[in-house]
């Protein structure tokens, strides 16, 4: 009878509020992955998804090493390349019918390949820590950069190694040719590496990777090896970074030393810092922000670069928690139900905030300009779907008008946002020291 109870009570164990606390995020993460090509249906959308879920792999695997064991690496798109060529090159492998292995799992051997040059490097690299081993990671960088243009057999030159995924095995009658399919096979990749990744930091060895990042030298006193928990942490997010390359390679049926250089590794560390390397999502935020934003802004300015040099200043200077610590700074308001009375004091903000905005793009594009296309288009230029001569000095004088403005402007009202932010969180403060003290006064 009590075996027959036990029974019964599984579903509804399983189906539990707990359960749906525990689990519920993934299961919406997971519906937003099937339903978002409903939503965003067109060619281009598809194609910035795929470039999210790639991103996505690959900052994760970024943060394992500087979130979450307090490693700065100038040289992460070492794996994510290398894991790349090895996966193009097996793909073109099975292409000739050499090797049965269906598309899906040609990601796997990306990762294999980032596992191994983990493996390798990383005997060398986290020997130390701190700026030692942020020079070694550029040095090691920078050597494989200059290499690929050496082993052409390898790497392929500057035209790199190009593959075609549709004369791969065919699966379950798919051959992974039209764009939707790719989608898919990238999202379900994509899924598994965010768990897998979030697993680990719930595993000893995640924690004790915070422990080195907040204390190496404690770390040791109690038993555990600073530089192997460094090692293990180098090795898997190599693993990882493999796997981001192997889905590139899929994606773009094509890699070259672009995907190797020190620019395709300042671009992860950007994603990292804006997302946030504090939370788990941060870095999911980041790679989406970036890409949508290379995807934007490449079409409507050729100064999209400066862009990401200045939005990744303001965070590191106003924001260092990144935007998943500015969302994360108003949990506690959430929870109380105090929320809404910020959010005037927002939208006041909001207009010191554009004039500003409108200042900064103002000036950069009439600088631009002025100094790239100015004598190839001549003076005439638009911002803002408004036409005026960059030769004219009102445009500059309005431009620093706006900025002088918002700052005046933000300066001003930012008090009434801050008293605003520490009136709604104040229930929470109460209610933290109610419990401290028992109800007390």
């Amino acid at each position: 009878m009590r075996a027959s109870t036990t029974t019964m009570s599984t579903p509804a164990g399983f189906f539990s509020l707990d359960t749906l606390r525990r689990y519920g995020i993934w299961i919406l993460t997971a519906l937003v992955f099937l339903l978002l090509p409903k939503v965003f249906s067109s060619g281009a959308a598809i194609t910035t998804m795929c470039l999210m879920g790639i991103t996505i792999v690959f900052a994760l695997s970024y943060n394992m090493l500087l979130g979450q064991t307090g490693l700065l690496s100038f040289g992460h798109a070492v794996y994510y390349g290398l894991g790349g060529f090895l996966a193009v090159h097996g793909m073109n492998v099975i292409a000739d019918g050499r090797l049965p292995v269906p598309l899906p799992l040609v990601p796997l051997i990306g990762g294999f390949m980032g596992l191994v040059s983990g493996i390798v490097f990383g005997a060398v690299s986290t020997k130390r820590g701190g700026t030692v081993f942020a020079m070694i990671t550029l040095g090691l960088g920078e050597l494989i950069a200059s290499m690929s243009l050496v082993l052409r057999g390898f790497f392929g030159g500057e035209e790199g190694i190009s593959t075609n995924r549709t004369k791969m095995l065919a699966m379950f009658g798919h051959k992974f040719g039209p764009q939707i399919e790719v989608y898919y096979l990238i999202a379900a990749w994509c899924f598994l590496c965010m768990v897998l990744m979030f697993a680990f930091t719930r595993t000893p060895l995640g924690r004790m990777c915070n422990a080195v990042r907040d204390n190496p030298e404690r770390a040791e006193f109690v038993g555990y090896s600073a530089q192997r928990v460094r090692f293990l942490a180098f090795s898997i997010s190599g693993l990882f970074a493999g796997i981001a390359g192997g889905l590139t390679a899929i994606n773009f049926e094509l890699i070259t030393s672009l995907n190797i250089s020190g620019a395709q590794s300042g671009v992860v560390l950007l994603m990292a810092y804006i997302g946030g390397i504090g939370h788990f999502f941060g870095p999911i935020l980041g790679a989406v922000l970036v890409t949508l934003l290379q995807s934007m802004l490449s079409d409507y300015t050729g100064a999209w670069q400066l862009y990401f040099g200045l939005l990744f200043i303001a965070m590191v200077m106003f924001a260092p928690g990144g935007l998943a610590g500015l969302v994360m700074l108003h949990a506690p308001l959430w929870r109380n139900g105090t929320l809404l009375r910020v959010l005037p004091y927002y939208a006041l903000m909001a207009i010191p905030a554009l004039l500003g905005f409108a200042g900064v793009v103002t000036l950069i594009e009439t600088a631009h300009h002025q100094l790239v296309a100015a004598n190839s288009e001549g003076p005439a230029m638009r911002t803002f779907y408004i036409a005026y001569n960059s030769n004219n000095p009102l445009a500059w004088i309005i431009a620093l008008a706006l900025i002088a403005a918002g700052i005046l402007l933000g300066r001003r009202w930012a008090p009434l946002l801050r008293d605003a932010f520490d009136a709604a969180a104040r229930p929470q403060a109460k209610a933290a020291q109610h419990e401290t003290t028992g109800g007390r006064p």
